[in-house]
């Protein structure tokens, strides 16, 4: 199994951008998907994460209301789109496989196979 994240991009304060992860694999969908991120010399954060059966989601307090993850079960792809975007949102951004198929966790070692990142940056 593979995860290819895409859609990162330069956008201003109060914008939007929709970012995909994409998976090979077809045992894939059977756990949950999260999105992580990185910014420059700090710990990589939990954003988002969501199951595939039920579609339940868990969010991080500083992202809630203004980030929703999503899933297309035909298209083995997960998204998050992200508005009323912020200067601290500016991360690289990774979506990542967790080892529980119903277990909502943002802990990072519940996760166990990550895509490669995608570079969000929100500059005026």
């Amino acid at each position: 199994v593979q995860l290819q994240a895409s859609g990162g991009g330069l956008v201003q304060p109060g914008g939007s951008l929709r970012l995909s992860c994409a998976a090979s694999g077809r045992t894939f969908s059977t756990y949950i998907t999260g999105w992580f991120r990185q910014a420059p010399g700090k710990e990589r954060e939990f954003v988002a994460a969501i199951t595939w059966s039920t579609g339940s989601t868990y969010y991080a307090d500083s992202v809630k209301a203004r980030f929703t993850i999503s899933r297309d079960n035909a298209k083995n792809t997960v998204y998050l789109q992200m508005n009323s975007l912020k200067f601290e949102d500016t991360a690289t951004y990774y979506c990542a496989r967790s080892r529980y198929s119903s277990y909502l966790s943002g802990r990072r070692n519940d996760y166990d196979l990550w895509g490669q990142g995608t570079q969000v940056t929100v500059s005026s």
